[in-house]
């Protein structure tokens, strides 16, 4: 089969990093790009997922209690200091137990 050379574009930073791995791996850029494109062609699609990050449930409610935080700063308690929140918590600790 004849070889040809292609020219793609790729973010130095990317390629350095890809190259160490691959090296790592005993593959040079080369072969491990042709091994992604041979495994695409067998697959007949990329072979691995490609999805948007979604947040987990922890992330989700962290940005809806950030957002009401945001719209309601006046239900949710203020401290002056660290020390100020580190002595409401021992208080609040105390009268838990």
């Amino acid at each position: 089969m004849a070889k040809v050379t292609a020219s793609i574009s790729i973010d130095s930073d990317v390629k350095a990093k890809a190259q160490e791995l691959f090296a790592d791996l005993g593959l040079d850029l080369s072969t491990a790009v042709n091994i992604f494109l041979k495994q695409s062609i067998r697959e007949n699609s990329i072979p691995f997922a490609i999805q948007r990050e979604v947040p987990n449930a922890d992330t989700i409610a962290a940005m809806k209690e950030f957002d009401d935080i945001s719209k309601h700063p006046e239900k949710y308690k203020r401290y002056k200091s660290f020390s100020e929140l580190l002595a409401d918590v021992s208080r609040e600790e105390s009268a838990d137990a």
